[in-house]
């Protein structure tokens, strides 16, 4: 996660959230929100990520989220293969003027993006999804019978 002095020099957690749709155009460009921006500065990891969708990450939260990685047993062979999942699957991507990346063809392939595309905010990281598999997701979530689950993780409201 981003952390942030405030005006008050105060450290702020910088959360991604929201959800925006966008459109890539036919050179692979996507435009990033300007919200998100401020939080991701001109160059960030995008990353195959799980359910079908791409990974974004600020540089320092990639970095953190790198070292997890590295920590997990070599000798476990579902630790390397989670591992080989994201590392192999990761670029760096920088915003031009515009505020658009070019998004890099293998993961636009792995995500389905051809031109629909939701942005959203998953607090330390943004998912890119392709419309109809954002939609297909969204409707197959049951939400009251997930939070029942989230009191075992620690979760409560």
């Amino acid at each position: 996660m981003n952390l942030a002095p405030d005006h008050f020099g105060l450290v702020v957690i910088a959360l991604f959230m929201g959800r925006y749709n966008h459109t890539i155009d036919p050179k692979g460009r996507l435009s990033i929100p300007s919200k998100y921006r401020e939080i991701l500065g001109d160059e960030f990891v995008v990353s195959r990520g799980m359910d079908g969708c791409l990974f974004v990450y600020a540089d320092e939260e990639w970095k953190v989220f790198e070292a997890k990685l590295a920590s997990l047993p070599l000798i476990n062979q579902e630790a390397r293969q989670f591992a080989r999942f994201f590392l192999s699957g990761a670029q760096y991507v920088t915003v031009d003027k515009q505020g658009r990346i070019l998004m890099p063809q293998d993961l636009r392939e792995f995500a389905g993006l051809e031109k629909d595309v939701v942005l959203a905010g998953t607090g330390s990281r943004i998912e890119i999804w392709s419309l109809e598999k954002w939609n297909a997701n969204s409707s197959q979530v049951d939400i009251n019978a997930i939070s029942q689950n989230m009191v075992g993780l620690g979760l409560t409201i």
